[in-house]
């Protein structure tokens, strides 16, 4: 354990008690040693709950015990004194941050029980993080993939945890203040104990559910078969508990396995989104989290995944790596692989021209053509028009499978779209259309825009028009 965290004291305060020093106190240099510790490390927020369970014994009256964090990032204003055994015997009279020492506090302790009681401090600390560690690798065919799932805990909130018994949470918690500012501050004032509410009820809530099930775990030793991660859902939130107990130590990271999904279905598709990615046909592996895909227990924290093509010659191609979102149950997980020079897409413009002029002559609104036959006079002027650009999609699938290929514009004004192909709306200014082309095609996705301009225009949306013949 870090020299300059924890220390738990007990012996007549003198100073502040003002209380006679009898023979028999115990020893003020033991530090009793922990019995157990649990984590609760949330992966949204940089916040852990930490509960640490030691024995200690008392004697009849007034009993001081010293709590002090030197060099650690724990909330002062969160930690709290709990009496595991002897409860109905034992009172919590006060609590004391002295003036002239900073990270340290003092409990008064009434006890009317003499001997060995068992209590658990809790504080909220910071600078103990997880996320999620992904490796994803498909088969030759790409028709399946194998995902394998960690977590790599890293700790820098200068404090060692050993054997500690880590609960790994996902959910959204809106703090008041920053657990690390406030471990920063002088003594806490009143009113400072009452800043993190929020916390502290999302914090009743996982014990609601895991109620009684640390006193079980205290003297559970580290299995030696491979950790298995025990997921529970309560609420808006979801609970990791890793089996057995992990030894943390200040500036150490571990990873540790979650799970093991293999089989998972897989499919390809082709994007060209020019807001998304960029102007090029990007090629993604979609998956699903339910069920029927070997998944859909939990839902994927956000995290990063690395993704790998297992060949025909039994070895690995690595494909990419990126960060994921966090992936409700249900959702998709979509992994973008990136450019493929095998697939050559062009957006390639055929035509232009404009039609429907609208003339506002001497007051009058009146619609023309361009030709030889309108003459302009001082007194005219455009007052609207329609602008058309006929498009080609060309794909060229050089691969040696099939492809689905998907399509999106985003347009701004008034603008209705033709294409020589179903398309449908996205969302209220974005197309989208899709395509299946078989080994070696080439295809010509060919569709017109038609922009209404000035007083020609209606409503700034997009509207699909009828089909053009190819």
């Amino acid at each position: 354990m870090n020299r300059h965290t924890l220390s738990f004291l007990f012996g007549l305060w003198v100073a502040l008690c003002n209380i006679p020093v009898m023979a028999n106190n115990i020893d003020l240099s033991t530090v009793p040693p922990r019995e157990a510790v649990q984590l609760t490390i949330y992966n949204t927020e940089d916040l852990t709950l930490v509960r640490d369970t030691r024995t200690v014994s008392v004697r009849k009256g007034l009993n001081p015990l010293q709590f002090s964090w030197a060099n650690t990032l724990i909330d002062p204003t969160s930690v709290t004194l709990r009496f595991v055994t002897q409860a109905d015997q034992l009172e919590l009279l006060n609590t004391t941050f002295p003036h002239d020492k900073s990270q340290m506090l003092y409990w008064q302790v009434h006890s009317d029980y003499v001997g060995s009681v068992q209590i658990e401090i809790s504080y909220f600390t910071s600078g103990i993080h997880w996320q999620a560690d992904y490796t994803a690798m498909a088969n030759p065919e790409e028709t399946e993939v194998q995902l394998d799932s960690f977590v790599r805990i890293t700790n820098h909130s200068g404090e060692d945890y050993d054997q500690a018994q880590v609960r790994l949470v996902v959910g959204t918690l809106h703090l008041v203040e920053n657990i690390a500012q406030l471990a920063q501050k002088r003594p806490p004032k009143r009113e400072d104990f009452v800043k993190k509410r929020g916390v502290e009820k999302a914090m009743r809530n996982i014990d609601a559910l895991q109620e009684g099930q640390f006193d079980n775990l205290m003297m559970m030793s580290a299995p030696a078969a491979a950790k298995q991660v025990l997921k529970e859902r309560l609420s808006e939130y979801f609970l990791y508990t890793i089996e057995g107990t992990e030894s943390i130590p200040n500036g150490w990271s571990k990873r540790l396995r979650s799970f093991k999904a293999e089989a998972i279905p897989l499919s390809i598709q082709y994007r060209y989104y020019p807001q998304e990615y960029g102007e090029k046909l990007m090629r993604f592996y979609l998956l699903r989290n339910d069920v029927d895909s070997h998944l859909g227990k939990t839902p994927l924290p956000n995290g990063t995944i690395r993704i790998f093509q297992l060949n025909e010659q039994k070895s690995l191609k690595f494909l990419a790596q990126q960060s994921i979102q966090y992936v409700p149950i249900g959702d998709k997980l979509e992994l973008n692989l990136g450019h493929d020079p095998s697939v050559i897409f062009e957006r390639i413009p055929l035509k232009a021209w404009r039609d429907e002029i609208l003339f506002k002559v001497r007051g009058v609104e009146v619609y023309r053509k361009l030709d030889g036959g309108f003459q302009f006079d001082t007194n005219s002027r455009v007052a609207g028009w329609n602008e058309h650009r006929r498009y080609t999609q060309r794909i060229c699938n050089d691969t040696r499978k099939s492809i689905a290929v998907a399509v999106r514009h985003s347009y701004a004004g008034d603008v209705v779209f033709r294409g020589a192909f179903p398309a449908k709306l996205h969302n209220y200014n974005t197309v989208e259309f899709t395509a299946e082309m078989e080994a070696g095609e080439k295809l010509d996705l060919i569709h017109e825009v038609s922009t209404r301009k000035g007083k020609n225009a209606k409503k700034d949306n997009v509207e699909l028009g009828a089909q053009l013949t190819p």
